[in-house]
């Protein structure tokens, strides 16, 4: 039996309805909808979503993000000196480069990634990614350059301060704010160029050695190094995350720690323990505490001359002997051949050594031959190492005699080659 259900119309209640919402009023006045219906809801009407934090507390709501933000986010491409910072990306870099903002920064989060946005925006704003294309005319290559390896592998940036003496450079370079300016590019041209350098995947190389020569380098009284000093340590230190394994200066001089003392409220805590400092008697021992004795260029007491291939490859490494106060130690270089040339090179740590070179022939009814009288031998400064040859016409050996005759031991450094 079929029943007849009648649904009257309601009647709408008085209700006073404020001017600013005539939709609301005419939605409250329509008529209500037969019971087997069912009610639908308008899904085009805008949703309030709240907000679980601010954007200071780094949220993870897309809707939370300002719009260049959102941006960068959707950005697939976006990419640091070559490495794309996203993880979808899937490339090895990526986690390198974004530890480097997290150790800068402590591994505090919301800092690192305010770093990183800052420096996107540094970039950008400077176009840091064509300046290796840039020519900036002036000739200081002298000044700033890279040079061999460390004992790690790290590519080594060496810092003459003291080209800066010559006042005519010193003007051309920071006489006015435009060529400050112009400074600065150069400089964070070269720190691009190390980076190209570097191999920034797990396991592999990701930062550089800094030597920075402070012997003759212009006192920081001056305004202009003052303004600049403090341009560079504030652009390298905020916009290349541990991308510095370690800072020596070498041939310091006395005013360098109130030089120190002015620039150490620019720097992080981190920073300051890479510092490594060195005075002018010290900087040959400083050096090869972190630089193979090859590396080393010569003017810093080392083995690594320019432009000289006489010792290249295995020939190259050299190797040290400990030679105790008032001890003697030698070193015999074989010479089974005859007609060999045989070439040596020595450095001791300190000098003031008594030194002598002998050919022993393997024939005792031969003579011994002096090739070096004994002499003494001090500080060969920017000499190099002490170098000589000897051609045999025998077969023998060559005896190298070094006598410590002091109260400290010394480090003897070598290396020869026969051909």
């Amino acid at each position: 039996m079929a029943v007849e259900v009648k649904v009257e119309e309601t009647q709408a209640a008085e209700v006073v309805i404020p001017q600013e919402e005539p939709k609301k009023a005419a939605k409250e006045n329509e008529k209500v909808v037969h019971s087997e219906e069912a009610v639908k809801v308008d899904d085009s009407l805008p949703k309030t979503v709240g907000k679980s934090s601010s954007y200071r507390e780094e949220s993870n709501f897309l809707s939370d993000l300002k719009e260049f933000e959102k941006k960068a986010l959707m950005n697939k491409d976006i990419s640091l000196w070559g490495v794309p910072l996203l993880p979808s990306k899937g490339g090895e870099a990526t986690d390198v480069v974004l530890l480097k903002f997290l150790r800068a920064r402590e591994f505090k989060v919301n800092d690192a990634f305010q770093m990183l946005e800052n420096i996107l925006q540094w970039r950008k704003e400077n176009n840091i990614d064509s300046i290796l294309e840039e020519d900036f005319g002036v000739d200081l290559a002298s000044a700033s350059y890279m040079n061999g390896t460390d004992k790690e592998g790290h590519p080594i940036c060496y810092n003459i301060c003291g080209v800066f003496e010559n006042e005519e450079l010193y003007k051309e370079t920071f006489g006015t704010e435009e060529k400050r300016g112009k400074f600065l590019r150069w400089r964070f041209q070269l720190m691009e160029k190390g980076i190209q350098k570097l191999d920034l995947k797990p396991g592999g190389v990701t930062s550089l050695l800094q030597i920075n020569d402070l012997k003759n380098a212009p006192a920081p009284s001056r305004k202009e190094i003052r303004i600049v000093l403090k341009q560079i340590v504030a652009a390298l230190q905020d916009n290349y995350p541990e991308f510095v394994a370690r800072n020596i200066f070498i041939n310091v001089p006395f005013w360098f720690y109130a030089l120190n003392a002015l620039l150490s409220p620019f720097l992080t805590q981190r920073s300051k323990s890479k510092f490594v400092v060195a005075r002018p008697a010290k900087v040959t021992e400083t050096l090869l505490k972190y630089i193979p004795a090859e590396e080393v260029p010569i003017q810093y007491g080392g083995f690594k001359r320019e432009n000289d291939y006489e010792f290249c490859g295995q020939d190259a490494v050299v190797s040290e002997v400990l030679v105790k106060a008032g001890s003697t130690a030698t070193i015999e270089i074989p010479a089974d051949e005859v007609g060999c040339t045989s070439t040596w090179e020595l450095v001791v740590l300190g000098w003031e050594v008594n030194y002598k070179a002998e050919f022993v022939p393997t024939d005792e009814g031969s003579y011994t031959v002096i090739v070096q009288k004994s002499k003494k031998i001090v500080a060969q400064s920017q000499e190099g190492p002490l170098r000589n040859t000897f051609r045999n016409n025998e077969p023998g050996k060559l005896v190298l005699t070094v006598e410590n005759t002091s109260s400290k031991k010394k480090r003897l450094l070598y290396r020869y080659k026969t051909k």
